[in-house]
């Protein structure tokens, strides 16, 4: 599951819809980068049916309020906006306490701490399943501040780790923290420490989003984006008439960050395919086919979040709009940062009905038939 902030509620839908389909359904590697990692981990740490544990997550993401993401209070982002902007305008020399996000995601963690029945930050649930065999791993990506690679943290039985140029895996205990570190939206979100280390947005660094899936032994993968493939015409609209405003400028470059990789990964594991299709069995060595189904929105999140916009926590929405959030027609920042129940409810429906409308190729995924080797 890939990361977007808010837009991850498009993969609960699209987990609904899989959930009434195939309510006993038994997903061995859960991976998840970003906000997909809250959802990774949460299908990770709790026991129950698969349906059971999609209707609890769904029925957290649709109720999920800012405040419980973070502080929306006129002062918490005063102060926070404030020590920014003087510690730049100062070229740092006003001695300030060190500002570390332009929110405070205190919240978040005391929400992750009960959705995954955390203890003490540890995931307890996550152990428990991998003891019982109802789960082989699990993986959530984080981006290291301190060394600039992607760090894939790795909890299952018998994985052996990997180690590729600027990304590599380390076998865990997963806790919260880790969570809260992957989903870190750069800027917006603090960075977490972790045994000494600094880490962000696991989308930042990860080149291969889908190898994470890959190097774990999967070889069929369900992947959720959370990015609307637009068509041509629908591409050469423009979002802006202006001068691009800073809230344009960062969607964008979020997308090309944590979005524009997973789809370039998709459409090179796609190609290996082909290749490895047209091989014998006997000259493909290591490699294997592996199948592959990416769902998608099928309209964009960020114009949708423009229906919503003036729903949000006054503070919140002052600052926002200071970025310029009304001055674009796809308000891609604003779709990662609206969490709010209207706004999640719609794009959980918009993840079920795209799901039905790749219902053939999903179903297909998940019960193939046996093909003979080529």
């Amino acid at each position: 599951m890939s990361g977007g902030g808010a837009r991850a509620a498009y993969q609960v839908g699209m987990l609904r819809w899989l959930a009434r389909r195939h309510p006993n359904l038994h997903v061995p590697i859960l991976t998840g980068v970003s906000a997909g990692a809250i959802n990774a981990a949460f299908l990770a740490a709790h026991s129950d049916e698969f349906s059971a544990r999609v209707e609890r997550l769904s029925a957290l993401w649709s109720n999920l309020t800012a405040e419980e993401v973070f502080r929306v209070d006129t002062i918490s982002l005063a102060r926070n906006v404030l020590r920014l902007g003087l510690k730049l305008v100062s070229g740092g020399l006003i001695t300030t306490p060190r500002p570390r996000s332009a929110v405070d995601t205190k919240p978040l963690r005391s929400l992750l701490e009960v959705a995954l029945a955390a203890s003490n930050g540890s995931i307890p649930g996550i152990e428990e399943n991998l003891k019982r065999g109802s789960l082989r791993a699990v993986a959530i990506t984080t981006s290291s501040y301190t060394t600039g690679q992607s760090i894939t943290w790795v909890q299952g039985s018998g994985i052996p780790q990997w180690d590729r140029a600027q990304r590599k895996s380390i076998n865990a205990t997963l806790k919260v923290r880790h969570v809260m570190a992957s989903a870190a939206l750069p800027i917006f979100f603090p960075a977490i420490q972790i045994d000494g280390r600094w880490y962000g947005d696991g989308g930042m660094r990860l080149t291969a989003p889908l190898s994470p899936a890959v190097h774990l032994g999967a070889d069929r993968i369900l992947a959720i984006s959370t990015r609307c493939q637009r068509s041509l015409s629908e591409a050469e609209q423009p979002a802006v008439t202006t001068y691009p405003p800073p809230a344009q400028i960062i969607g964008s470059l979020f997308n090309a960050v944590f979005l524009d990789l997973f789809d370039a990964d998709a459409l090179q594991m796609e190609r290996v395919n082909g290749v490895l299709d047209s091989l014998p069995p006997e000259r493909r060595e290591a490699l294997r086919n592996i199948q592959l189904v990416v769902v998608r929105p099928s309209r964009d999140l960020g114009k949708l979040a423009n229906e919503y916009e003036a729903r949000l926590p006054g503070a919140f929405r002052f600052m926002t709009r200071g970025l310029g959030t009304r001055e674009t027609r796809s308000n891609d920042l604003l779709s990662l940062l609206m969490f709010q129940p209207d706004y999640l409810t719609r794009l959980i429906e918009l993840g079920e009905a795209d799901a039905e409308a790749r219902s053939k190729e999903i179903d297909a995924l998940i019960a193939p038939t046996p093909q003979p080797d080529r």
